[in-house]
């Protein structure tokens, strides 16, 4: 077979299943297989790499049979829930990205850039030093806090009754700035232990997670995540321009809002769970178009990339020749910010 019969097999082809017949791209399903096998692998690193003192006999062990229960502690309570936390929450992030990039139709129209990361964060922060509140109403409060600044967002980006990718972008820099500014001056007049808690949880790290932790970002995975998927074709149609939408019959402002919430609820998941990780979500979605080379939105294929990201940034954090554990939300920021700024170099 030829290089240009491979790339004609790749595209779009029709599949019959019984009486109906669906699209479906076999480069995508490609890379989603790959990413899954990749993802695997790190996912054996992290357990390996935090479990050095075990060996991978003794770790393989604890996993299957658990006939040490010192090791089965170790292995359960403590590195499953953070492998398993970073697989959430890189999946929810990625997810979320591709979502408020494909409405928005901009590049940089990631949670963590234009605000909504910072909105979950603020509300989070203000449960935990106002009220001492416990991990469901932190996620709540995480929740509130970003669908109100996407409300907040998507009102001052819009203009002449239309939603611009480059306004929402500015407007969301501007109310990230202000709510950074909130959440510090909640963690200035707060009483000093606690304070010092809320910086830790912001840095944003998946050190000393719990089986709590994996269950807030599971939840948020499993109430969002199939809404998005739901409202993937409905999305596919937006990015052809707001015009061909209207003449396919896609109701928009229903889209847009049904994405604008789920992508928040996937985003304050992982906040709540982890604390605010930057770049994320904002380059896991361009990598994956880049692989699948599809005119879809990459929503599952950008949550397995995410999730990749996360857990990889992770087993390098703890690689590290340092005496302290770096928290991962600093690595896939060093990285995410080179790959911006090489992204903005290539497109000029």
């Amino acid at each position: 077979m030829t290089a240009a019969e491979v790339r004609s097999w790749l595209v779009r082809r029709p599949l019959a299943v019984g009486p109906a017949t669906v699209l479906w791209h076999p480069r995508t399903l490609l890379v989603a297989l790959a990413l899954l096998a990749v993802l695997a692998a790190a996912l054996w690193a992290e357990l390996l790499q935090v479990s050095s003192e075990l060996g991978a006999t003794r770790l393989f062990s604890a996993l299957t049979e658990g006939t040490d229960p010192q090791d089965a502690r170790l292995v359960w309570g403590i590195r499953v829930p953070r492998a398993l936390c970073g697989v959430l929450i890189g999946l929810g992030l990625g997810m979320s990205g591709a979502i408020f990039q494909s409405t928005a139709r901009n590049a940089l129209a990631s949670p963590d850039i234009i605000g909504f990361t910072s909105g979950a964060a603020t509300g989070a922060v203000a449960s935990i030093v106002l009220a001492q509140a416990g991990p469901w109403t932190v996620v709540a409060s995480s929740f509130v806090g970003g669908l109100a600044t996407v409300g907040a967002v998507m009102l001052l980006a819009t203009r002449g009754g239309a939603l611009g990718g480059e306004r929402i972008v500015l407007v969301g820099i501007g109310v990230a700035a202000l709510l950074g500014a909130v959440s510090t001056i909640l963690l200035t007049k707060s009483d000093p232990n606690v304070a010092i808690s809320g910086r830790i949880w912001l840095t944003g790290t998946l050190n000393a997670r719990t089986w709590w932790n994996v269950v807030i970002a599971a939840v948020g995975v499993a109430v969002f995540a199939p809404l998005l998927l739901a409202l993937s074709r409905r999305v596919d149609a937006l990015e052809t321009g707001d015009d061909l939408a209207l003449q396919a019959g896609v109701p928009m402002r229903s889209t847009r809002l049904l994405g604008g919430i789920a992508g928040t609820g996937l985003a304050a998941a992982a906040v709540a769970a982890a604390g605010p990780i930057s770049f994320v979500a904002l380059v896991a979605p361009h990598l994956a178009r880049s692989l699948t080379r599809s005119g879809s939105v990459p929503l599952l294929t950008a949550g397995l990339l995410g999730a990749v990201l996360l857990v990889g940034a992770d087993v390098l954090s703890q690689a590290l020749p340092l005496t302290v554990r770096v928290p991962v939300a600093l690595t896939t920021g060093v990285l995410g910010g080179i790959y911006l700024l090489a992204m903005l170099r290539r497109l000029r």
